[in-house]
């Protein structure tokens, strides 16, 4: 965490963005060679434990068997997803129709439209860690006093929703295999023929797979990497905003500097981990500067002594994330239900 002296001791006496901010420009350039190789050894992996899972089905190995390789290829599928994310930023290439192409691709394999899922994204840099605009690609989240003037029924989905287990487990079927596969009127053209596009990519993905494989396997192996894929992601996202010191304002006291340093998690992850979230936990980096692809996020943290003076969340720590629940706009901090 880190304190609004630091923020306020960074800003000049105008309230100009500091220095340092500056030099994060220089780490936007992206890479074709680097892109490209992330995609094929994200890619590629993901479909050989899928020819795995597939023999180990055909052969009358246990199911566990097919589990265990399930746990890398899910692992591998949330890899894919942060490149699907730079596809959207227009980071990962330096083409926007390159992006474009691999947005598509990737997010047929995701379950996830391209077009309608950037808009949504897009808006949630903007808007995220402001309280009088909340509800676009964020976590649900009430203030104390949204809580107690509630009906008990909106409560009580509001506990539901926050339990870490609905979140990661429904959580997963809700968002990836039902909203996203549905258009609706607030939606423009575009990203309601994104949704379209997508719905029918999977169901001819899918029929081609289930040919030849059959429907039961095909699904025995789907769901599973699917729904670890889906728990880990929305795992990753909750912490990424939703942790003891977060910055949260109205509108009028919002700061786009604190936003980015405080509202968003320095997630400190093992090498491995790092690696297949490709980074994804320099989260106040990437906020500072969405243009960042994901393979130049921490050579810019390293560079910048500024990152680096925000406290790092760790995986022991996360854990405690879950028990908060509420925005207290009184003590500034979330809070459990308690």
């Amino acid at each position: 965490m880190l304190s609004s002296n630091f923020i306020q001791q960074q800003r000049g006496t105008n309230g100009e963005l500091p220095a340092w901010t500056k030099a994060l420009s220089a780490y936007r350039n992206s890479s074709a060679g680097r892109a490209g190789w992330q995609f094929v050894n994200s890619f590629l992996p993901y479909c050989g434990l899928w020819l795995l899972m597939v023999l180990s089905m055909q052969r009358g190995y246990p199911y566990w068997v097919t589990l265990l390789l399930a746990v890398p290829a899910a692992a591998f599928l949330v890899r894919l997803f942060i490149l699907f994310h730079d596809c959207v930023h227009g980071s990962l290439f330096p083409w926007r129709r390159a992006n474009n192409f691999f947005g598509h691709l990737i997010g047929v394999l995701v379950f996830t439209p391209f077009e309608e899922w950037r808009m949504s994204h897009l808006r949630h840099h903007a808007t995220y860690a402001n309280l009088d605009v909340r509800g676009f690609g964020d976590i649900w989240t009430m203030t104390r006093a949204e809580y107690d003037a509630s009906p008990a029924r909106t409560r009580l989905l509001y506990r539901a929703y926050r339990n870490p287990f609905v979140l990661c487990g429904l959580g997963v079927i809700i968002n990836f295999m039902l909203a996203n596969r549905i258009p609706t009127r607030k939606m423009r053209r575009r990203e309601r023929m994104s949704v379209v596009f997508t719905n029918v990519l999977i169901v001819a993905v899918a029929m081609v797979a289930a040919r030849f494989m059959g429907w039961r396997t095909y699904l025995l192996i789907q769901l599973p990497v699917a729904w670890m894929a889906g728990a880990a992601g929305i795992w990753l996202f909750y912490v990424q905003h939703q942790f003891e010191g977060v910055y949260w304002a109205r509108k009028e006291q919002w700061n786009s500097l604190r936003a980015a340093m405080e509202g968003s998690s320095y997630y400190r992850l093992p090498a491995v981990l790092r690696w297949f979230s490709s980074n994804i936990g320099y989260h106040h980096v990437h906020h500072l500067n969405s243009r960042i692809p994901n393979y130049r996020l921490k050579p810019c943290f390293d560079a910048i002594p500024e990152l680096q003076a925000k406290e790092p969340l760790t995986i022991a720590k996360s854990l405690s994330s879950a028990r908060l629940k509420l925005w207290d706009e009184d003590q500034e901090k979330l809070v459990g239900l308690r």
